[in-house]
């Protein structure tokens, strides 16, 4: 990824202001007493203690809608394990990672800005599933009721990639379960409220690939956005530069790099769910001219026959009537995917177009 060509210029959002505050930061909230119990047990036997970690992610999401934790059950390897294949993967010649190249019939693998019509962003990216084969929505379309299946492309090198990144994402999966419990318990709900929602998720992971911009000025590494998904549990590396949007007062906020930390951010589903109790908050990436930049966002989605609505119990027809109409995951993330693909400058799908006027 060489010189900025114009049309990259041209689609850069914000580009006069591109400098972070460092200030207080995201919360950072410990795990320790969930990482070798279940919280069942722990409900029963140290109610309290449950009780203020949960509160700690309710005053988390609803002022920030992202936390860190750390002492989280991930090893610290495993981790490695995977970085250290990413890197290696990363630097093969372009023409090897694009034998592993996403397209509109197969949405996962390898892609980079200068390869496709999303020249937004300075990076390139491999994704994959967590469950392989993943089920989706043949088309977008509402009345297509047809399913397809979209499958892991694995490289040839290095050797372990596979490996490493499935025994990876499985124990992220585990963490993401835990979070998403005591998220339910924040609302006042059972610990496996949402848990049925994900019996045949279609979770995925991305290794993110920022290397050195020459000018990093004029660039982002990923725009302001919010996320679709759930819940997103993010690795990031110790150089930096994801940066979230304060909700008090609009301000870009460095998210300083804890080591063996993950950063978790509540997404839109959840924002739908919650009936705007916790919002999904925009966040961006800013890159280094002088450093590459790893990162491996775990993005937590629901089955794709779930319908998205507020909960039954968070609505209430006088008080706290339902927020947004209910729209279907599968249809929806179908449409995310496939807008990789078009025009840049057409309007993406976002949870505000489901949201009932007041």
């Amino acid at each position: 990824m060489g010189e900025i060509d114009p049309a990259f210029i041209q689609a850069i959002e914000h580009r006069p202001n591109l400098s972070g505050v460092e200030a207080g930061g995201i919360p950072l909230i410990d795990l320790s007493l969930l990482s070798t119990h279940s919280l069942e047990g722990y409900c029963i036997d140290h109610p309290q203690t449950i009780s203020d970690l949960v509160e700690e992610i309710a005053s988390a999401s609803k002022d920030w809608g992202f936390f860190q934790v750390i002492n989280h059950g991930v090893q610290p390897d495993l981790r490695r394990r995977v970085e250290t294949t990413a890197k290696e993967f990363f630097d093969v010649p372009l023409e090897e990672k694009r034998k592993v190249m996403r397209d509109e019939v197969n949405p996962l693998g390898y892609y980079d800005s200068e390869h496709t019509k999303n020249v937004r962003d300075w990076k390139e990216v491999f994704d994959f599933t967590v469950d392989d084969p993943t089920v989706i929505p043949l088309t977008p379309e509402p009345d297509d009721q047809r399913l397809r299946q979209i499958s892991n492309q694995w490289p040839d090198y290095p050797t372990d990639f596979r490996d490493a990144c499935e025994e990876y994402c499985r124990a992220v999966e585990k963490l993401s379960f835990k979070l998403l419990e005591l998220i339910s318990l924040s609302f006042g709900l059972p610990a496996k409220r949402f848990n049925d929602f994900f019996k045949d998720h279609t979770s995925f992971v991305r290794l993110n690939h920022y290397p050195p911009c020459p000018s990093p000025h004029l660039a982002l590494g990923v725009t302001r956005h919010k996320d679709a998904v759930a819940l997103t549990v993010l690795a990031q590396d110790d150089v930096g530069g994801l940066e979230v949007k304060r909700k008090t007062d609009g301000e870009w906020i460095k998210v300083k790099p804890i080591p063996d930390s993950f950063v978790i951010n509540v997404g839109d589903i959840i924002q739908v769910w919650s009936n705007d109790r916790y919002e999904s908050v925009e966040h961006r990436v800013v890159v280094n001219s002088e450093r590459e930049r790893f990162s491996i966002p775990f993005f937590f989605n629901p089955s794709h026959y779930v319908m998205i609505k507020p909960l039954e119990e968070l609505v209430d027809e006088e008080k706290q009537p339902a927020k947004y109409k209910e729209y279907n995951w599968g249809k929806f993330f179908s449409t995310k995917k496939l807008s990789n693909f078009k025009k840049l400058y057409v309007e993406n799908i976002q949870i505000i177009h489901f949201k009932i006027s007041e």
